[in-house]
């Protein structure tokens, strides 16, 4: 299986304007650019769906997995929250007299 290339997102962004707004063929910048087949298409896909935004950290992410995601993190901060309040209420209530001032 071949290399994995990472492409950053402006080379992404002007290789789908090329398309886009000169009305080059996908084929035609892929091979000009050295792009395997099929990635410019997904890549003029995502700009249509999200215009500049589509090569922005994080937009891939659909804002319900978004907000999934921001509330898993918000229930495992919850749980462990929880966690530590029953492990002080067990130290408290196991022996009364052991953190009395006396």
């Amino acid at each position: 299986m071949g290399k994995h290339r990472v492409y950053d997102p402006e080379f992404k962004l002007e290789a789908v304007k090329l398309v886009v707004e000169e009305g080059q063929t996908i084929i035609s910048v892929e091979d000009s650019l050295g792009i395997r087949r099929g990635v410019l298409n997904n890549w003029v896909r995502k700009y249509r769906d999200r215009q500049s935004g589509a090569f922005q950290k994080g937009a891939d992410i659909h804002p319900l997995e978004a907000q999934l995601k921001a509330q898993n993190k918000e229930m495992d901060r919850l749980r462990r929250e929880r966690d530590i309040l029953k492990k002080a209420l067990a130290i408290f209530s196991a022996d009364p007299n052991r953190y009395s001032r006396s």
